[in-house]
């Protein structure tokens, strides 16, 4: 089967996006401004809802299975959206679905739906961590989808069916964004991120799958990381919220938050290339070019100064 069709997600998310907006304006679900928040009028949610839509298709022709995590994360983001649910419910639920997406793509091993549980919880929550500008972890998200669609397999029609999605969104999200992912969207591509990441670690590619796959996420987990850390230091809550991400201090820094945000999503890209690379290597090759990577990721935190600050400046 040709795996393009899938690409039916990227018109229907064109047309779904504006829809979910109109909605979402009608019914008051909108993120209004506040402390943490760089718009000046509210703007729209439940651009995770036109995603799902736009995805559900061609995900539902190949593994419809998948859909029943994916739909769950959405429910549980649209939740979070409309009623800020206490963080120990979020993270019960988080850790359930997680283990229903485990029952139905466990990784290779004795404890592989523990794994992909594990990817789920974590991915969730970074990928709602980086949604702090316009066109952000849509961006970030989309060129992960793109490296796993590359790289083929189970993963294929899924990351094809998530990019074309994501194209479509951004196209509105671009900045100045007329309607965000929400929580019920970066808990979506979250989720679906962990569960590709899982599809791509079955399909026999052995340790290079294992070098390759953390790269095509590895801006999400980066940002995360150094947020915690940083909050660490700081001596600060690890999971409150603040306007000092890497993102965040670019933009401090003096970048324009469109080149901010054009910074990360092309770093993606590149750690992208290179993960559809490693995979076709020598395994001890392919650790060793992801562990240089990893290298280089956390020499511009420490080197470039991103764990030091607390807050901006302005």
């Amino acid at each position: 089967m040709n795996a393009a069709w899938a690409l039916v997600s990227l018109p229907v998310a064109l047309i779904a996006t504006p829809i979910a907006a109109a909605v979402a304006r009608r019914t008051g679900v909108v993120d209004r401004p506040g402390p943490l928040k760089i718009q000046q009028a509210p703007v729209p949610y439940l651009g995770g809802v036109a995603v799902f839509v736009a995805m559900a298709g061609p995900i539902a022709v190949v593994r419809p299975m998948l859909l029943v995590p994916l739909a769950c994360l959405l429910a549980l983001g649209l939740a979070d959206d409309l009623g800020d649910l206490a963080p120990r419910l979020r993270l019960v639920c988080e850790v359930a679905i997680g283990a229903v997406g485990g029952a139905i793509v466990p990784v290779p091993g004795p404890f592989g739906a523990v794994v992909t549980a594990a990817f789920v919880v974590g991915l969730v929550n970074a990928v709602n961590l980086l949604d702090g500008l316009d066109g952000l972890a849509g961006g970030v998200v989309c060129a992960s989808a793109i490296g796993f669609a590359l790289i083929g397999g189970a993963a294929r029609v899924p990351g094809i069916a998530l990019a074309g999605a994501l194209g479509g969104f951004l196209w509105y999200n671009r900045p100045p964004a007329r309607i965000y992912l929400g929580d019920s969207g970066a808990y979506l591509c979250g989720g679906a991120l962990a569960l590709l990441a899982a599809l791509a670690l079955g399909d026999g590619h052995g340790l290079a799958a294992w070098a390759a796959v953390p790269l095509l996420v590895a801006l999400p987990v980066f940002d995360t990381t150094v947020a915690i850390l940083r909050r660490s230091r700081a001596g600060k809550p690890l999971f409150a919220g603040d306007r000092s991400h890497v993102y965040d201090q670019l933009v401090d820094r003096g970048s324009s938050r469109p080149r901010a945000v054009a910074v990360f999503v092309l770093a993606q890209l590149a750690l992208m290339v290179i993960a559809v690379v490693v995979l076709r290597l020598d395994p001890v090759w392919a650790v060793a070019a992801a562990m240089g990577c990893v290298i280089v990721l956390v020499g511009t935190a420490a080197w470039g100064g991103f764990l030091a600050r607390t807050e901006p400046s302005s």
